[in-house]
């Protein structure tokens, strides 16, 4: 059979189309297994946050609790006469005050100190720098009992009188390596000749470390606080090895849970966590705004 030019036969045509239809086919396909996909990592994103933010939640809910007896752990009732009187229950107000001094000391000694050798081992190449940064993961890998127990030896050793002293120095030591790691991350990859270039300007050191550098490791160092803060606050062990008689926020508390656990446990906490946030937009914004001039 004589076929004339440029005309495909029938079945050659029927050939031809089929690729098209497949690829069709494919796309469709692709574009519900790209929305189902979608859906699925929605959903697990959702149990993610869930499963973070459900203690924050209850915490927040049961201050608000009127519970029956001493123990703030079922919903009995709504009341706001614990925000009322937050500082009803003198012994965890004293206990919660005295942690609150521990941590704002120990992590003002640990922003220096954890600062000034994160820029060091950021910007210097020296003998022993790779030492360094070793050592300062150490006391984040070693199991708190063992922090504990070589730093009670090492006070009781030398007759060290333990209390705020003692228990400021321990929250020292594991602080800095937060604080130095935290804030090495973020001056990583800067450019330190900007800081040579406004000195050949005529800006003197400090004034081009406070125009320049301290701007941009700000959000590092306000990181480093809140989660050095949180620690120090938080912390029960190494804190019960080298207190003494000073008693603590997380030492108190677990003392009262023995007879009691009253609802302004959950108020205080909340009260912290909400100063927290705020310091964590306050510096969001700050930081956006310095990027965008």
């Amino acid at each position: 059979m004589v076929m004339s030019e440029g005309v495909a036969p029938p079945y050659l045509s029927r050939e031809l189309d089929q690729p098209g239809k497949t690829r069709k086919g494919s796309t469709s396909s692709q574009r519900a297994g790209s929305r189902w996909g979608r859906r699925i990592l929605t959903a697990f994103a959702c149990l993610v946050y869930l499963y973070l933010f459900l203690p924050l939640i209850n915490i927040i809910v049961f201050t608000f609790n009127d519970p029956a007896g001493r123990y703030n752990i079922s919903w009995d009732g709504f009341t706001i006469n614990n925000w009322l009187d937050p500082f009803k229950d003198k012994e965890l107000t004293d206990a919660f005050i005295r942690s609150l001094e521990v941590a704002v000391l120990s992590i003002s000694i640990a922003l220096i100190m954890g600062s000034l050798v994160a820029i060091a081992l950021a910007r210097y190449r020296f003998t022993g720098s790779r030492g360094i940064e070793i050592f300062l993961v150490l006391p984040l890998t070693t199991p708190e009992i063992v922090l504990g127990a070589s730093l009670y030896q090492l006070f009781l050793g030398r007759n060290v009188v333990f209390g705020f002293s003692t228990v400021v120095i321990a929250h020292v030591m594991f602080c800095v390596s937060f604080v130095a790691l935290t804030v090495k991350a973020r001056v990583r990859g800067f450019d330190w000749t900007l800081e040579d270039a406004a000195m050949d300007l005529g800006a003197s050191p400090w004034r081009s470390f406070r125009k320049i550098t301290f701007p941009l490791i700000l959000p590092g160092i306000v990181a480093a606080a809140l989660l050095s803060f949180a620690l120090s606050l938080d912390d029960y062990i190494v804190t019960d090895f080298t207190k003494g008689e000073f008693t603590t926020f997380p030492i108190q508390v677990n003392n009262a849970f023995r007879v009691s656990f009253p609802p302004q446990v959950n108020v205080l906490a909340t009260m912290v966590l909400i100063v927290s946030v705020l310091l964590l937009v306050l510096t969001s914004v700050r930081s956006e705004k310095g990027a965008t001039r």
